[in-house]
């Protein structure tokens, strides 16, 4: 199967089994949205894609949280030309990890985005302009409590899964969290509790790269120039997080262009260098400046333990059956040390937890790739239930 970069983006072209042609859905609110922070949002819009058929129970349901940069598109194609399937195609389909034949499939744009979910590009109704940097902070508590208002439309009754990667696994925690007697069980991909500083201090120099460029104006550039020079460093900077020092030595080693001029010409470039700025100049194409501000900003926030004395205190509210949790030894941006944090602090509430760190070189970016090795720890999972 061919494989494409990483960079939290899909991986893989479409394989046997696909779900073939979907269409993404849009769910928009009656009233405003009551955030954390006491501020209303919106009414809002919500865009969702399901695969499968939910049964009559309402209760066959599969819930997929989305990383950061990623949408509501997690299997088949759009249209029939899309040259690429959804960011998560290989799992999702008939006889896949999240068997369509089995269960219904749920994956939603989060809160913030620009991926069709109301975010700071969308249009603020009180002034008829976008909202820029008029949008409120928000949180992963937002975030999952406006999927909540999505289920519910949807006529689900409760969730047999739900699964997610790096800040996708946050989402499934706080899922649990909020609502425990909705959730049978969780999987939890590369993620963690709460950022650390590494994380955050790596987030607060991507976000000052854009707020620092002269397109930025304040979070308010709609309508002009946007600010890419800092969006394209910012996403460079993260770009690098996701992958592992071993597989930049393979793929890049300290190959570089023009070894007459490395030494006389600054404009020469290593082949890193190269890939870095060419991942920068795709990625300010597809995604928004300010939304990647305020996700960030939702991922720095997040604490599971907040308002506990720790985090097993905090866990005590999970009433899942049963939890996956899965690591990677070459992860830096969430290493392994935060997903057995998770396993102790669960296994200490007495919830069954089956625990797996994963030898992959692809680094962060294992749980989008790697999936060859991903895929039989969560069937066994599921068959387990």
């Amino acid at each position: 199967m061919k494989k494409k970069e990483l960079g939290e983006s899909p991986v893989v072209v479409a394989q046997e089994g696909s779900v073939g042609l979907v269409e993404t859905k849009y769910l928009s609110f009656a009233e405003p949205f009551l955030l954390d922070n006491g501020k209303q949002l919106g009414p809002i819009t919500v865009a969702y894609e399901t695969y499968g058929e939910l049964n009559e129970e309402g209760d066959n349901v599969i819930l997929i949280e989305h990383a950061l940069t990623a949408s509501a598109h997690a299997a088949g194609k759009n249209s029939p030309d899309d040259k690429n399937p959804g960011w998560w195609d290989v799992m999702i389909g008939s006889g896949k990890s999240f068997d369509t034949d089995r269960y219904f499939v749920i994956c939603s744009n989060i809160l913030g985005s620009c991926y069709g979910t109301t975010g700071p590009s969308s249009v603020n109704p009180e002034t008829g302009k976008p909202y820029g940097s008029s949008f409120p902070v928000i949180t992963i508590s937002d975030i999952v409590r406006a999927q909540y208002e999505l289920i519910k439309h949807l006529g689900v009754k409760s969730i047999r899964s739900i699964a997610g990667g790096s800040m996708g696994g946050m989402q499934a925690i706080e899922w649990a969290l909020l609502y425990p007697g909705m959730v049978d069980s969780l999987i939890l991909i590369a993620t963690a509790a709460k950022s650390s500083p590494q994380s955050i201090g790596i987030h607060k120099v991507g976000i000052q790269a854009i707020m620092d460029d002269p397109n930025w104006d304040g979070g308010n550039y709609y309508g002009e120039d946007p600010p890419e020079k800092g969006l394209s460093i910012a996403r460079m900077l993260g770009h690098i997080t996701y992958l592992s020092d071993g597989w930049l030595w393979e793929k890049f080693g300290r190959k570089h262009d023009d070894s007459d001029k490395i030494k006389s010409d600054l404009n020469s470039k290593f082949e890193i260098e190269k890939y870095l700025e060419y991942q920068g100049s795709k990625f300010v194409k597809r995604f928004d400046a300010n939304s990647y501000i305020y996700i960030l900003r939702a991922l720095d926030i997040y604490d599971a333990g907040e308002g506990y004395a720790n985090l097993e205190e905090s866990l005590k509210r999970i009433k899942c059956k049963k939890v996956l949790v899965a690591s990677y030894t070459t992860d830096w941006l969430y290493p392994s040390y935060q997903s057995s944090e998770l396993v102790d602090a669960l296994k200490a509430n007495n919830i069954d937890v089956t625990y797996n760190e994963i030898d992959s070189p692809y680094g962060h970016d294992s749980f989008l790739i790697d999936y060859e090795k991903l895929n039989p720890l969560i069937k066994s999972f599921f068959n387990s239930l």
